[in-house]
């Protein structure tokens, strides 16, 4: 796992440790040290720790214009004994609705496993987005199957084009549009 890095292709473009609004501003990253894992595999040291032993993320870009982000994980999202949908919230996504960001594209692929809790937080996220949506692009059959099942689909948009998508082709603004587009049609009907 510690070759895993994130995403980077969109790194000259937007940094969260040089965004003075991203709760990971002025981090500094090692190439050669490895300090976290994930099930005691060390993870590649660009990925970030928000206060969750077995989930991290890194944003990958963030336009305050257009007031959308894009966040993608690595590792077990546990909600059930970590609680880390708790974690996210009040350690990231906050910093992030504060600044106004209201659209959340949640890049999945890379999460093995979920385990669920009550979904009191998922809501209040969904609450704070107001006219805003979140999108979760290419999660596993299994996770999505488990987030449908605790109702958590009634907050978070996922299914369709979104389990399959080729989301590393498109420049990030194009990712967004097009996510934008797919959430507009989902809601017209």
């Amino acid at each position: 796992m510690h070759h895993i890095e994130p995403f980077y292709r969109w790194v000259d473009e937007y940094n969260a440790c040089e965004d003075k609004y991203s709760p990971f501003y002025g981090r500094a990253y090692s190439e050669s040290q490895y300090t976290h894992s994930i099930y005691n595999y060390l993870i590649h040291p660009q990925w970030d720790e928000f206060g969750s032993e077995t989930l991290f993320m890194k944003i990958l870009y963030v336009d305050y214009p257009d007031g959308f982000a894009v966040l993608e994980f690595i590792g077990e999202w546990n909600d059930a004994v970590n609680n880390d949908v708790m974690q996210l919230k009040t350690e990231v996504l906050e910093v992030l609705l504060r600044n106004g960001i209201r659209k959340f594209l949640l890049l999945g692929e890379r999460v093995l496993n979920f385990h669920p809790s009550d979904d009191c937080y998922y809501e209040d996220w969904f609450q704070d987005v107001d006219e805003g949506w979140i999108v979760a692009i290419n999660f596993r059959d299994h996770v999505r199957e488990e987030w449908s099942r605790c109702g958590i689909d009634q907050y978070v948009h996922f299914g369709g084009e979104l389990d399959e998508m080729p989301w590393q082709k498109y420049h990030p603004t194009e990712l967004f549009r097009h996510v934008d587009g797919l959430v507009n049609r989902r809601l017209t009907f």
